[in-house]
């Protein structure tokens, strides 16, 4: 991501025998937090982001050589300096010594443009970095105890800007003056933004810029943290309020799938006559067809499997599905309802019984058989009248 930082010129310029002006400039801080607009940086749910500067990533070596023959602009160009825009926007050049000086990075810069020279020597004293750099968001504490949302590292520079205080103001806001490189901190005021004559600082509110004096600017700074402190809080809030929604949620599901389960159990004392008698047809079905089948212990299904297995063989069942065998049965049940009583079948079913003296009954019938021979000479008996 792009980024730029605003100075103000803090020393004096020097011409060469050429024409040529000559510098010594801070124009980078280590350590600190500095605030940009959530907006710009791609965040959605924070009116400002606290974005903490690491000396360490500042001062990193690597960082500082990025520093040593870039280019000086007028303005930020809107995509900055490449080898194909170089001649058209570079004024001049940043040189090799580049030094940490306490909290600040310094460079040696010469400007060779005459055009640029004059806008200095006119009053425009501040000068802006455009550079590139890493942006990890993780709320933290500084050294310095200042809170943060998120620390850049992994930093490119690309130019430094001299901006025209008539264009670009004191606001610090993106983009800066021209063009749209990067994302330039929302500064509340510094030391060289008072007007002498009233002792007054200029404060950005809200996208408006305010003068105030240097206890309003304080509380202000204050309230736009607390502001930010706010909505991070309130952020917080709604997702912890989401979180406790679901859970409450989730268990009135429990609750409720439990109850049902508890329901499907219990079975009414109607549902239970209907069982009882099924389960007694399905018995009495089963004794009509085939007398010495087992039902005690047995299923439903075991008992109909049983009953065609007493009927057809056991050769009849074997393999067979569970929805084959029902149908087999109620096919066994409705032909014996539909057949006549048969004496045969139900002596085979029942067995024999004895229902009297055989023995007796022969000589009785062997008695009456001598006696009718014996008086046969009688003749017939007269008819009675």
């Amino acid at each position: 991501m792009h980024f730029t930082d605003r100075l103000t010129l803090d020393g004096a310029l020097r011409r060469t025998s050429d024409g040529y002006a000559v510098v010594s400039a801070r124009v980078a801080r280590g350590g600190n937090v500095q605030t940009y607009l959530g907006s710009e940086l791609g965040v959605t749910d924070k009116a400002l982001v606290r974005v903490y500067r690491p000396a360490e990533a500042v001062f990193k070596k690597d960082a500082l050589a990025t520093y040593a023959g870039v280019p000086v602009t007028v303005g930020h160009p809107a995509a900055g300096v490449t080898a194909a825009t170089w001649k058209d926007l570079a004024v001049g050049e940043v040189g090799e010594d580049v030094l940490r000086d306490g909290e600040f990075v310094r460079v040696p810069m010469m400007l060779r443009d005459a055009k640029a020279i004059e806008t200095v020597e006119a009053g425009s004293r501040e000068l802006s970095m455009g550079y590139s750099a890493e942006l990890t968001f993780a709320d933290g504490v500084s050294p310095a105890g200042e809170q943060f949302d998120a620390t850049m590292s992994d930093f490119k520079m690309n130019h430094v800007a001299i901006v025209a205080t008539a264009r670009g103001g004191k606001e610090l806001r993106i983009g800066d003056d021209a063009g749209k490189w990067g994302a330039s901190p929302v500064k509340n005021h510094t030391a060289d933004e008072r007007t002498p004559e009233m002792d007054l600082r200029k404060v950005l509110v809200d996208g408006l810029t305010v003068e105030t004096t240097d206890a309003g600017a304080q509380a202000i700074s204050k309230l736009q943290s607390a502001l930010a402190d706010s909505a991070a809080n309130i952020t917080k809030l709604q997702d912890d309020h989401s979180k406790a929604i679901a859970a409450k949620d989730g268990e009135l599901a429990k609750a409720h799938a439990e109850r049902d389960a508890e329901k499907a159990k219990v079975v009414d004392a109607a549902a239970l006559d209907k069982l009882v008698q099924a389960r007694a047809d399905l018995v009495g079905k089963a004794k009509a067809i085939a007398k010495n089948v087992v039902t005690d212990g047995l299923s439903d299904a075991d008992i109909r499997k049983a009953v065609v297995t007493a009927v057809r063989g056991a050769d009849a069942v074997a393999d067979k599905s569970p929805a084959y065998l029902d149908a087999a049965f109620d096919i066994i049940a409705e032909d014996a309802a539909k057949a006549k009583p048969d004496a045969f079948r139900r002596v085979i079913q029942s067995g024999v019984h004895q229902v009297g003296d055989a023995r007796e009954e022969a000589a009785k019938a062997r008695a009456d058989h001598i006696n009718s021979l014996r008086d046969a000479w009688k003749g017939a008996p007269a008819a009675q009248h």
